[in-house]
C-alpha cells in the first residue's frame, strides 16, 4: 500500500455482546502502526446496526461513529462477535454484509463474528475460523456446508480475514500489517505490546493437550486424544487401553495419579461439556444432542446432566431463553472510547 493511496480504512461492526478483548486486540495494532510510523496508515471507525451505543459482553457501553449502511466507503469491515451470536442475526444485518461483498469490500470477523458472515452467505467457497466453542455446534447441525471452518487461530483467505477470540485477533492484524507495510513495522508493534512473537495462521486455537492436562505422560495424552475424537460413539475402557497398548488397570492408575479421577468419569465430563455447548449454541433437539454425545437414551442424558449441573438440559435451555428475552442488564452509558 503506497502513501499516495491514502489510509486503509477499517470499520468495526460492534455486535451486542461482543468480546471487548477480541475487539481491542484487533483495533490496537492499527493505532500503534500509525504511532510508530508517524503516519496515518490506518483509519478506523465503529459501526452498529442502528448507530446507537453497544454493550460488550462485560457490559461496557461504547459509542459508535455510524449506523450500518450510512458509513463512508471503507476497505475492510470486521464483525466483532461475542456471546449468543446466533441471536444477533437480522435481515438488515445480513443484507448489509451481502451488499458489502457485492461491492468487493474485504470482510473479516473476530471471536464469533464469522458465524454472521457465514450466515450472510459471504463465506461460500472460503476457509474461515471462529471461537473453538462454536465450531462443534456448526458441524453437528450441518450448517454452512459451502464454508470450511478451520481450528486455526486465524485465517486469511483472499479478501476474507477471520480470527478466533481472545488475543488471536492481534496476530491476525499483525499478519495483515506485515502484508501491507512489511515485517519490520509488525515486529515493532509486537514488541510494543510485549507480545512474545507474531503467531502464524497454522497454529491451532486450543492450548495443547499436554498443557491442559498438566502432564506430557504419553499414554495419558494418547487416551484423552482418543476420547475427544470419539464423543459420538464413546470407546470402552478396554478399547481405549488396547489402542494405547496398555492394560485397563494401568490406565486407571494413570488417570488417578495425574487427573485425580477415573477414566470413565473424565470421559463423561468431556461428553457433558460438548452437550452443554450444543444446548447453548444450537437449536438441536435434546434427543439429538443426547445421541451426538454418546448417551444411550435421553433419560440417561438428563440424569447425568442433572447430576453434573444441578438442573436438567431443558432447564438449561429455558434459562438461556429467559436471559435472552430479558436483554442485557441496565448500565450507565459511558462516553465513547477515543481511538
Amino acid at each position: 500500500m503506497s502513501e499516495e493511496q491514502g489510509p486503509y480504512r477499517v470499520a468495526f461492526l460492534m455486535v451486542p455482546g461482543y468480546s471487548q478483548l477480541a475487539f481491542s486486540s484487533a483495533i490496537e495494532p492499527l493505532r500503534m502502526a500509525n504511532q510508530l510510523s508517524d503516519r496515518t496508515l490506518y483509519e478506523t471507525l465503529l459501526v452498529s446496526l442502528d448507530g446507537r451505543p453497544v454493550s460488550a459482553s462485560n457490559q461496557v457501553r461504547t459509542a459508535v461513529d455510524a449506523a450500518a449502511g450510512s458509513e463512508p466507503p471503507v476497505d475492510l469491515v470486521i464483525v466483532c462477535g461475542g456471546v449468543d451470536i446466533e441471536q444477533q442475526s437480522s435481515r438488515e444485518l445480513l443484507g448489509w454484509l451481502r451488499r458489502l461483498a457485492r461491492r468487493h469490500t474485504a470482510l473479516g470477523a473476530v471471536c464469533t463474528g464469522g458465524f454472521l458472515l457465514a450466515q450472510a452467505g459471504v463465506m461460500e467457497g472460503y476457509r474461515c475460523t471462529l471461537h473453538w466453542e462454536h465450531i462443534s455446534g456448526i458441524y453437528e447441525t450441518l450448517q454452512f456446508p459451502g464454508t470450511v471452518f478451520a481450528s486455526e487461530l486465524f485465517v486469511l483467505d483472499r479478501d476474507r480475514y477471520t480470527s478466533s477470540g481472545g488475543v488471536a485477533p492481534l496476530d491476525m492484524m499483525l499478519n495483515l500489517i506485515t502484508r501491507q507495510q512489511g515485517i519490520e513495522l509488525a515486529e515493532a508493534i509486537s514488541e510494543e505490546f510485549l507480545h512474545e512473537r507474531i503467531r502464524e495462521f497454522s497454529e491451532r486455537q486450543r492450548v495443547p493437550l499436554r498443557v491442559r492436562l498438566g502432564t506430557s505422560q504419553p499414554k495419558l495424552v494418547e487416551v484423552v486424544t482418543l476420547m475427544e475424537a470419539n464423543i459420538h460413539e464413546p470407546l470402552s475402557l478396554d478399547e481405549l487401553a488396547a489402542h494405547a497398548a496398555t492394560s485397563r488397570r494401568q490406565l486407571e492408575r494413570l488417570f488417578r495419579r495425574y487427573l485425580g479421577c477415573t477414566p470413565t468419569r473424565y470421559y463423561l465430563e468431556l461428553r457433558l461439556i460438548r452437550a452443554r455447548q450444543l444446548l447453548l449454541q444450537t437449536d438441536m433437539p435434546i434427543t439429538d444432542i443426547a445421541m451426538a454425545c454418546g448417551f444411550v437414551s435421553p433419560p440417561h442424558f438428563t440424569k447425568c446432566y442433572h447430576d453434573r449441573h444441578g438442573h436438567s438440559p431443558s432447564a438449561e435451555r429455558r434459562a438461556r431463553r429467559d436471559r435472552l428475552s430479558a436483554g442485557p442488564p441496565a448500565t450507565t452509558p459511558a462516553a465513547g472510547t477515543d481511538f
